[in-house]
């Protein structure tokens, strides 16, 4: 690759995915089945080699929609980065927060995210890496996936859990804050039931109180549940403070961790277990490497997770984490609710998922089938 080869064409697609089974979080339903899932997909071009990237709109779980994660590339993002250097990924960033700039911690991460990863499958392409052989770090081969459970009663439960075992899952995360508390932990009770020695971790989207929250992780020890993540609203610094002093359970954060910089802020307050890594929530592939490089610097612990991304969004994580070691079980959900039929080049068997070898994310995706799947927003 050529160091003068700029950025010359950002090209923005939203796509309706085959939603294949409904899902939903204490903010609201995340896909349907029967309804198409809408996905943000990014084609950066430039000195003859292109890359993909992806944007997950989940109005459910934070404010970026698909109109205005499309819009925010479309008519800002892009235009300020034709004529960039397409090697300069720190300064692409740079431009970014200029562009559209921070609110508590970072501005439209999600709109970014998928530039971002555009930029670093172009440049793995151009080098022809794979993004660990760009990053001089990969640490596994394949990471082990979690099934995520999100039943309303124990009955949906055991069957959703059934279902994962039978497609060679070996380790479940549930999602609670769906319901009252009592109802919340007969869910996880169920769960442990039906896979009494499976890794298992519950995630309640900020959906508790302080109050709420320590009750329940007390509770919910007596079910060996390895990690409590995000039990309250990402902006409660304080009463994180307090859950983790009290808390029996590990406490992990998800959505407090816009940027580095609100991970740094939790460390200084002693108010953090787990860090969960996130591509798309962290603003790409850029800031989710620093986050974590800071996590392991602090000995925070990590947990890797998703935004039910199609499989662009699964590369980029799945080269992310393989970086930093962070084997599973990942909350890499994709495969289970949605497909992505544009794409080739991932295996996941028995809910292990292989890293990719080819160049950047070490997919292909077909131009074609993605203008096929377009739709007017």
């Amino acid at each position: 690759m050529q160091l003068d080869q700029t950025i010359e064409k950002v090209d923005v697609y939203a796509v309706a995915l085959p939603t294949i089974r409904s899902f939903g979080v204490s903010g609201g339903s995340i896909a349907v089945a029967g309804h198409p899932s809408i996905r943000v997909l990014v084609k950066v071009s430039g000195g003859g080699v292109h890359g993909w990237g992806e944007a997950t709109p989940t109005p459910a779980w934070t404010y970026e929609t698909a109109e205005s994660i499309f819009t925010t590339i479309s008519r800002y993002l892009a235009p300020a980065i034709i004529g960039q250097p397409v090697w300069q990924l720190d300064g692409v960033s740079r431009v970014f927060d200029r562009t559209i700039n921070r609110g508590f911690s970072i501005g439209a991460p999600i709109a970014k995210s998928a530039v971002d990863v555009a930029l670093h499958d172009l440049v793995g392409r151009a080098l022809g890496v794979p993004l660990g052989a760009l990053w001089g770090q990969r640490r596994c081969e394949e990471i082990q996936l979690a099934w995520i459970v999100s039943g309303q009663t124990p009955a949906e439960v055991a069957s959703c859990v059934e279902e994962g075992f039978s497609e060679g899952y070996q380790a479940f995360k549930v999602k609670i804050g769906l319901h009252d508390e009592r109802t919340d932990l007969d869910v996880v009770r169920a769960v442990r039931e039906c896979a009494p020695e499976a890794p298992l971790w519950v995630d309640a989207n900020q959906a508790y109180t302080v109050d709420q929250a320590l009750r329940t992780a007390r509770k919910l020890e007596e079910f060996d549940v390895f990690a409590f993540e995000q039990p309250l609203p990402a902006n409660d610094v304080a009463g994180q403070r307090r859950l983790r002093a009290a808390s029996p359970l590990p406490v992990a954060l998800d959505e407090s961790l816009r940027h580095p910089s609100d991970l740094a802020t939790f460390v200084k307050l002693d108010a953090i277990d787990v860090a969960v890594a996130k591509v798309q929530r962290s603003g790409g592939l850029m800031l989710s490497r620093r986050l974590c490089q800071l996590a392991e610097d602090c000995g925070v612990r990590l947990l890797g997770s998703g935004l039910t991304d199609s499989d662009v969004g699964l590369a980029a994580s799945l080269h992310l984490f393989a970086a930093h070691g962070i084997s599973g079980p990942a909350d890499l959900n994709g495969r289970q609710f949605i497909s992505s039929p544009y794409a080739g080049g991932i295996t996941v068997k028995n809910g292990m998922a292989q890293v990719p070898d080819g160049p950047g994310l070490g997919i292909e995706v077909d131009e074609k089938v993605v203008q096929e799947l377009s739709i007017e927003l």
